[in-house]
């Protein structure tokens, strides 16, 4: 089978681009061919097929007039997508297309020529963004539902996207074109949601799609070694560093927590802010740790006690969680969004309530003075990933997801 992969970013970056790049090399190793569509970017990894990517747009760059109204119009509707998509498919003729994120890079707007190619068409839902105009469910770092059913002027209102009223209407105008208008993401024949959460949330919010398969995440758990006991007594954050994320409650947690080091590993906005609150608060147990390679990662994780995941938001599949699992690590993480499908009170970490600083330090010593604990649900959380979240238990629900499509087209 060929198969077009298409995700706006073409090297790794965050979640979506590890799920994207996972399911490509998933897929080439069980024999299948890969065509790829995104967008042109220093960074990207090397690909024949980046003569069809589309032309960079940098939206964070506020230039003249002139170049943010093209901005605008590349956001809500891209011709430049639709174009080279089309020469991309006529040239390789893939048997079905698997979207990941696309929004804003490229726009919606090249997936009714999919279907007039007759190319079918599957998405995962990596975030918010059907139901969502800013995509993550956020309003100036407060989780926000306003724009239910439809309601996507809320986004400007409150001017969800960086406090701007015109970059918000941007936003709004984009999914009231592509939901309300043109019904484009009705050409998609198949969803895939990797979280229960995030599929009920994005219907209880009035995305009314006929199908959507859960599909969680994976790893390849044969390039994990577990770890089940402890070398050093650390305690591990790893991600963005953003305010949803929860990192000043975190911070806050482990002042004064003696004997116990908590490394934050990761980049972003947050970044400062938090280097200012450990000088500040003279606070000498938590390190503030630059994103490293993949092995440094898996051995930092290794020697530790457990991970945490603080989040304040409504987070889907967070792989973060995934790999600690397979790396036989439990996790302390928020009650919220798609967390607690994977990290289950007393069997493979503990949860606790989304910013509750005390509640999240009970939680914190509950674990941290327990090594049988710590060792038992290490091993729960292995045996999890091997079961429920490995690479071949993916492909094969993933390959009912494509046989089915295909089979809808042929009748």
């Amino acid at each position: 089978m060929k198969i077009l992969l298409v995700n706006k970013f073409f090297y790794p970056r965050g979640g979506a681009e590890n799920a994207f790049f996972d399911t490509a090399g998933l897929l080439e190793r069980n024999g299948h061919e890969t065509v790829f569509f995104s967008m042109q970017d220093q960074r990207n990894l090397p690909t024949v097929f980046s003569r069809y990517f589309v032309s960079n747009v940098d939206l964070n760059d506020n230039g003249g007039l002139l170049k943010n109204l093209h901005v605008a119009g590349r956001v809500i509707y891209s011709l430049e997508a639709r174009r080279k998509l089309r020469d991309l498919v006529r040239n390789e003729r893939p048997d079905i297309a698997h979207l990941h994120n696309i929004c804003h890079q490229l726009s919606p707007s090249f997936i009714p020529e999919l279907k007039e190619l007759g190319v079918p068409v599957v998405m995962t839902l990596h975030d918010y963004k059907v139901a969502c105009p800013v995509q993550t469910l956020l309003s100036n770092g407060k989780v926000c539902e306003a724009c239910r059913n439809g309601r996507y002027y809320n986004a400007v209102v409150r001017r969800c996207t960086k406090k701007s009223i015109l970059k918000s209407a941007v936003n709004s105008i984009e999914m009231y074109l592509h939901k309300t208008v043109l019904g484009t993401y009705g050409d998609i024949d198949a969803f895939i949601s990797p979280s229960r959460f995030l599929m009920s949330k994005v219907r209880e919010m009035g995305f009314s799609a006929p199908e959507i398969t859960y599909i969680p995440n994976f790893v390849d758990s044969s390039e994990y070694t577990p770890s089940y006991g402890p070398r050093e007594r650390s305690v591990l954050f790893v991600g963005r560093l953003s305010e949803e994320k929860g990192l000043l409650t975190l911070v806050e947690a482990f002042k004064g927590i003696d004997g116990i080091t908590l490394k934050i590993i990761g980049d972003g906005p947050m970044k400062d802010v938090l280097a200012l609150k450990l000088s500040r608060d003279a606070i000498d147990n938590v390190q503030l740790l630059v994103y490293m390679a993949a092995k440094e990662l898996k051995e930092e994780i290794a020697r530790g006690l457990f991970v945490t995941l603080t989040s304040e938001c409504y987070e889907n599949n967070p792989r973060a969680v995934i790999e600690a699992f397979a790396l036989g690590k439990p996790v302390i993480g928020a009650r919220i969004g798609g967390i607690p499908e994977l990290v289950k009170d007393g069997e493979t970490g503990y949860t606790f309530e989304p910013g509750n600083v005390i509640d999240l330090r009970n939680k914190i010593f509950m674990l941290a003075d327990d090594p049988g604990k710590i060792r038992d649900y290490g091993r729960t959380a292995r045996r999890l990933i091997e079961t429920e979240f490995d690479s071949e238990k993916h492909y094969t629900k993933l390959m009912r997801v494509y046989e089915n499509v295909l089979r809808k087209k042929v009748s």
